[in-house]
């Protein structure tokens, strides 16, 4: 009956549709919640700093760096050293007309810059002793000392702003700081020295990464250890890190990498304490609404099961006559299970179709606006700063095929019994 088994199939595509959807909204709110969290912080960089305010016996020194970088799964390892213990200006222009009285000046291991996931937005990378990287909005930092105290500065938040609260026609600094050479000068006990710095590039602003993206300057290790050691003067005292940065190749290894540095001694700080609580209940939220979408498909089933049996009710006849003429019992059983998965297949591949389109659909409602070629594609696949609600990853479709088969022969195998112990001589009798 073509009518019975196009309502059977449609029951199990409903089914389907339900299983997928419900999961694919599970899954976009992990989604949502890992760029959320990635907003506040690389997810696979740990911060480590000495205990006891760095009094311990345990010691954040090179020793400690080249440890922590033998650690399994740790992809790069940075100290980062920083100004904040000695008072210093800014310089730039002819004259030294350009003042900045604040600012972030930090050192980074150069090598690790990229893989730390700092990012340039012009200029090169550091090469060379007196190279540095400059915030994004270092520039508006400095006072024009030929001008009068109140208008001597550039407002970088004077211009206007959007119906979406983004910044717009934003003024114009009084200098290029990636094109301008800088110079340090910093204040000790024993006076004053000065130097040199030349800029190379300037970094996207990333405040999950620390100001000196944004309104500073970041320079090699090096340089920064020479700076200290002169700021020291004669009273050179080993070096022992405040805070170091430990890189892990995949979010899912943190925790352990976390665990092994904490044995060893340190304090430790990451986004896993406050991914893991997230990660759980996004699973707890993806379970309970896989959970609603299986119980349509295990209707379904109770579907599949009565389109068998009024087969079987409709076909003792043949099925009599297939026994006579020698029919082998599995053979039948076979045939009324191909049916039974047939139609698992047919409806859970019909309802994976029909779920991708639903979920371009509700994507594209999300993001707003006329749909549009690159909308689709953001539907599909996401991007940077697009949260889609429904995401639907490839295991999930084999899956949902996977279990409406499963579904089907499960449904079909009691009607496939019924089938096979029918007596021959009855079912040739059977009207």
């Amino acid at each position: 009956r073509k009518s019975r088994t196009i309502l059977t199939v449609l029951g199990v595509l409903i089914g389907c549709c339900s299983i997928v959807i419900m999961v694919s909204i599970g899954i976009g709110m992990k989604e949502s919640q890992e760029a959320m969290l990635a907003e506040m912080g690389d997810l696979t960089i740990i911060t480590v700093t000495p205990q006891q305010g760095g009094k311990g016996k345990t010691k954040l020194d090179d020793s400690a760096v080249k440890t922590f970088g033998h650690i399994a799964n740790v992809e790069a390892v940075t100290p980062k050293l920083s100004l904040e213990n000695y008072t210093f200006k800014l310089y730039a222009g002819i004259n030294n007309r350009y003042v900045c009285q604040w600012s972030t000046v930090v050192g980074l291991d150069t090598a690790e810059i990229s893989k730390m996931g700092y990012k340039l937005i012009t200029g090169d990378g550091i090469e060379k002793s007196g190279d540095v990287l400059v915030g994004e909005y270092l520039a508006y930092n400095f006072a024009d000392s030929m001008r009068p105290e109140g208008a001597n500065t550039v407002d970088r938040w004077g211009g206007e702003f959007d119906a979406s609260d983004k910044q717009q026609n934003i003024p114009a600094p009084y200098f290029d700081a990636v094109k301008t050479p800088l110079t340090l000068e910093v204040q000790t006990d024993k006076g004053k020295f000065t130097v040199q710095l030349s800029p190379v590039g300037g970094t996207k602003e990333d405040y999950a990464k620390g100001n000196e993206t944004s309104e500073g300057i970041i320079m090699s290790l090096q340089d920064m250890q020479n700076i200290i050691d002169r700021a020291q003067g004669g009273n050179k005292k080993a070096l022992s890190y405040s805070t170091v940065l430990v890189k892990v190749n995949d979010i899912s290894k943190v925790a352990e990498a976390e665990n092994e540095i904490k044995a060893l001694g340190y304090n430790t700080s990451s986004m896993e304490s406050i991914r893991k609580p997230m990660e759980k209940e996004a699973r707890q939220k993806q379970l309970m609404l896989g959970g609603l979408g299986a119980i349509s498909l295990f209707v379904a089933a109770l579907g599949i099961t009565n389109t068998m049996i009024m087969s079987i009710s409709e076909r003792t006849k043949e099925i009599g006559i297939m026994k006579s003429l020698g029919c082998y019992v599995n053979d039948i059983r076979f045939m009324f299970l191909s049916e039974a998965g047939a139609i698992g297949l047919i409806g859970g591949i019909v309802g994976c179709v029909v779920s991708l389109v639903v979920s371009i659909i509700i994507n594209l409602v999300s993001i707003g606006g006329p749909p549009t070629p690159a909308g689709f594609v953001l539907a599909i696949v996401g991007g940077e700063g697009v949260s889609r609600i429904s995401v639907i990853p490839p295991w999930l479709m084999l899956f949902a095929i996977v279990f409406s088969i499963a579904i089907g022969l499960g449904s079909g195998y009691y009607p496939a019994n019924k089938a096979v112990q029918i007596s021959a001589l009855e079912a040739i009798k059977s009207e």
